[in-house]
């Protein structure tokens, strides 16, 4: 069998493989979008609750029935601390709510995306957000993903409405273990002393 046989073999032998490689994948990603849910509960589970809405991505709204601590900036925006839990990976995430209590629409500041040029430049965000650990003397910063966008909230509106709230979440580093209180400093606001569950 002379060369130019053998080349023409072995483009027909790789256009066979292709071709059944993108046969196997069309029959693999063919469907419609998966099984829907089959009953009224699993349904819920996997569609936004309208409460979501505004918090920046569709975020799970923290259980608000515990309330650690609350804070309250100068233009009567309350922020209430819901929970603050260490899991498995090595993170640590807090949750709670921003109410706007003041009577008047207010204008979210855009400190509180934080001081990093890179990250305030991705989309609104509670980036300022910061746990001091003041017994070992360190600081924690909201953690960010491969393109720089912090994982905390993001995406809320330029304005808060009076009596509107917006649920969020910010991850950080977890501490030791030994550390079970923390400072929480966010923009405008009183540091606010939680315990870490």
């Amino acid at each position: 069998m002379s060369y130019p046989h053998v080349r023409t073999m072995r483009r027909a032998g790789g256009v066979a493989v292709l071709a059944a490689v993108l046969a196997l994948s069309m029959t693999a990603c063919g469907s419609d979008g998966g099984e829907k849910p089959k009953d009224a509960a699993s349904q819920a589970s996997t569609s936004p609750s309208k409460s979501d809405k505004g918090n920046g991505g569709g975020e799970t709204v923290p259980d608000t029935s515990t309330v650690l601590v609350t804070s309250k900036n100068d233009d009567g925006i309350e922020m209430a601390i819901n929970s603050a839990k260490r899991d498995s990976g090595g993170f640590l995430t807090v949750t709670g709510q921003l109410k706007n209590n003041s009577g008047k629409s207010y204008t979210i500041p855009i400190g509180w995306n934080g001081k990093e040029v890179a990250v305030a430049l991705k989309d609104r965000s509670l980036a300022d957000m910061t746990l001091v650990d003041s017994v070992g003397k360190k600081r924690y910063y909201v953690l960010r993903d491969t393109d720089n966008r912090p994982l905390t909230t993001t995406g809320f509106n330029a304005f808060l409405d009076t009596g509107k709230t917006i649920t969020f979440f910010a991850q950080f580093p977890s501490p030791p273990d030994t550390t079970s209180k923390v400072d929480l400093l966010f923009h405008g606001f009183a540091p606010a002393s939680i315990e870490i569950s």
